[in-house]
């Protein structure tokens, strides 16, 4: 096999799990953790650093962790997006092997070319350009040896050390970090199947009829679990501004497509690339290509239909319908203190009430909606949480692109257009119909029920049941002080009592005092001392 170019010499070289004890791991995240004081509080830059000295592998837990707002306060989101994605690529030798294990046979015998050196280094895989023996160029993506394991020990173990990274937002409210680290594994899992990506790719060209966005063809002989081929696409970046307007690309219209094919992807497809930062997408002969499609977001068709209704009820301040799209999609254990959220919503809307449309920022929509959510106890599922990272990150590319691109108004163009289409007055009028005989199904059991309602009403039998939204903690209150009241009052019947029983002659005595004088005296003054403390620790809380 021809080499391309030599290799870089490492200085140092990764570890295999089996070179190294869990007590000596956990020892080494230890003394990370030390090293940045952990005692006195996490703070996002702090967390970026301990992730970035721990390795490639808390490296791309940082990643995907950027990606959960809904888990993560946005601060910590904001400042993990900014981890490092190229790391100490793997020596060539193990790059090789890793290809020779897979296919069971020699590189030079498959491949004419490869590459020593990376077109990039990330911590699941590194990337190398090769030809096939018939001459075409390809891309191997090969996953580094040994990483599932190294991740699952590392993995195991943050779990234990995850009781001293304690996140706590500024509600007061503790984040479960060792829940966080099981939703980034079950990701991290998925991405270290290439098949699983082959399968995205596959996908997504099925699914795509647009003539201006394109997907590299798998070679699925050559794709493994462990090793995944494509043909090689070489272009421009969609962030390359001053080489696109060189080729001749308009940059407003290259916006303006990637944005309605991302629209395309979230709104028609409910299947979308969930990571379209710069160096995933490129531009060739017109055409924009998606790479790297390990890590993408599924939305079910109701999500998709709840996901319209929300954008449409952003663009025109309704809250009713808003409140009723969040609470379709999330998911939610408990009572909801419905006011409180109709107010939450309220307040975002009028904040963008006196804004244009084309001057919102869905990636602020999107953080409002989600910090909402979590504020009232709910939680959005994993394809919504994806997708807000995936808005957020496109909408950063498409304003370099074109600061005057807004994506919000594409998303409400697509869905106003797609409520339209969708429309049928035939499964309307059916709709109706089927409505109408349920109303009139109902009517003998609605006049038998009222019938019933008012015959114990006249006897003086019915019961009216009402439920306070929200009133639960200022009953909690009043209840506590009417039984504070209620002490206090035996309290001073107890002290008269035995004040009184001193100026009889009543035996046995203490200290000149009735017996049960003292008792009462005694007991006064625990009460006294209850009362003391409860006011005392209502006062702190």
């Amino acid at each position: 096999m021809k080499i391309g170019r030599k290799m870089m010499t490492m200085t140092t070289r990764e570890s295999s799990p089996k070179e190294g004890s869990s007590a000596a791991r956990l020892k080494e995240i230890a003394e990370v953790f030390g090293r940045y004081n952990l005692i006195r509080g996490l703070t996002p830059e702090k967390l970026r650093h301990i992730l970035e000295d721990l390795g490639p592998t808390f490296v791309k837990l940082g990643q995907l962790m950027s990606s959960r707002p809904d888990l993560l306060p946005d601060e910590y989101c904001r400042e993990l997006a900014l981890l490092r994605s190229a790391v100490r690529p793997m020596d060539f030798d193990e790059v090789r092997q890793v290809l020779e294990r897979e296919y069971g046979k020699d590189c030079t015998e498959i491949f004419r070319f490869v590459d020593e050196i990376p077109l990039g280094s990330a911590s699941i895989a590194q990337v190398h350009a090769a030809v096939l023996m018939d001459g075409r160029s390809v891309v191997l993506k090969v996953q580094r040896p040994g990483i599932y394991e190294r991740m699952d020990q590392d993995m195991k173990l943050m779990h234990k050390a995850a009781a001293l990274a304690k996140i706590a937002v500024r509600s007061g409210d503790v984040i479960d970090f060792g829940g966080v680290l099981n939703e980034m594994w079950t990701v991290a899992k998925q991405e270290m199947d290439f098949l699983t990506e082959a399968g995205h790719i596959k996908r997504f060209s099925e699914l795509n009829n647009l003539d201006f966005v394109e997907f590299p063809r798998v070679e699925w002989e050559l794709t493994t679990s462990r090793v995944l081929c494509m043909e090689k696409i070489d272009g421009v970046g969609i962030g390359e501004n001053q080489a696109l307007a060189e080729s001749g690309f308009d940059l407003r219209e290259l916006a303006r497509k990637l944005a309605s094919c991302y629209v395309k992807q979230v709104l028609e497809d409910g299947f979308f690339h969930a990571d379209p930062h710069p160096g995933n997408i490129i531009v060739k002969n017109g055409k924009i290509v998606w790479l790297d499609l390990g890590m993408t977001g599924t939305l079910s068709p109701r999500d998709r239909e709840l996901f319209k209704k929300a954008i449409i009820a952003v663009a025109a301040g309704d809250v009713y319908s808003l409140k009723t799209a969040v609470l379709g999609i999330s998911r939610h254990s408990g009572k909801i203190n419905h006011s409180r959220l109709a107010d939450d919503l309220d307040g975002m809307l009028s904040r963008y009430g006196s804004m244009e449309l084309g001057s919102i920022n869905i990636s602020e929509v999107m953080r409002d909606l989600i910090g909402i959510a979590r504020s009232n106890g709910l939680a959005m599922p994993p394809g919504i949480a994806m997708l807000s990272r995936g808005i957020i990150t496109l909408e950063g590319v498409i304003s370099r692109l074109d600061p005057e691109t807004n994506v919000i108004s594409i998303f409400t163009d697509v869905t106003s257009k797609t409520l339209v289409d969708e429309f049928d007055i035939f499964k309307e009028l059916e709709r109706a119909k089927s409505m109408l005989l349920g109303i009139g199904g109902r009517t003998s059991e609605l006049s038998t029920n009222l019938s019933e309602t008012l015959r114990l009403a006249s006897r003086g039998q019915g019961k009216l049941n009402i439920e306070l939204i929200g009133s639960e903690e200022p009953l909690f209150r009043i209840n506590s002080m009417v039984n504070r009241l209620i002490v206090c009052l035996l309290n001073a019947a107890i002290l008269i009592g035995s004040s009184l029983l001193c100026l009889t002659d009543m035996k046995p005595k203490l200290l000149g005092i009735p017996l049960l004088g003292v008792f009462g005296y005694t007991a006064s003054l625990i009460l006294s001392a209850w009362l003391l403390y409860t006011i005392m620790f209502r006062k702190k809380h």
